[in-house]
């Protein structure tokens, strides 16, 4: 018999001490991500969110990541497997930056 308990660890820049207090007590992540042209570029952009929860949560000791590329029907064309590769390779090559290794993380296309 297995346990979880789900954290949801709002994302806003405003709520950063709540998603650090979460994000400390947690196994693994689901770091989601926008595909929208434009969100998912600020996001993995130098100073983004992207690439800042990421880092928390690998340095909080996250050992485990799962990437939801969220809003796939925003993309041009809609739920475009191009778009979520593209987005795959550019998390994948930061998170290895940072620690993860990227074969080990789960990418899942996600809308709603």
């Amino acid at each position: 018999k297995n346990y979880v308990t789900i954290i949801d660890a709002p994302g806003h820049r405003d709520f950063i001490k709540n998603m650090i207090t979460g994000t400390s007590q947690a196994d693994c992540a689901v770091l989601i991500v926008a595909a929208g042209t434009g969100e998912f570029e600020a996001g993995i952009s130098k100073n983004g969110q992207t690439r800042e929860h990421a880092l928390l949560a690998f340095t909080l000791g996250v050992k485990q990541l799962i990437v939801g590329v969220n809003k796939m029907d925003s993309t041009e064309p809609p739920y475009s497997e191009v778009r979520f590769e593209e987005i795959k390779k550019e998390v994948s090559s930061y998170i290895k930056k940072i620690g993860y290794n990227p074969a080990a993380v789960a990418f899942v296309p996600i809308s709603g």
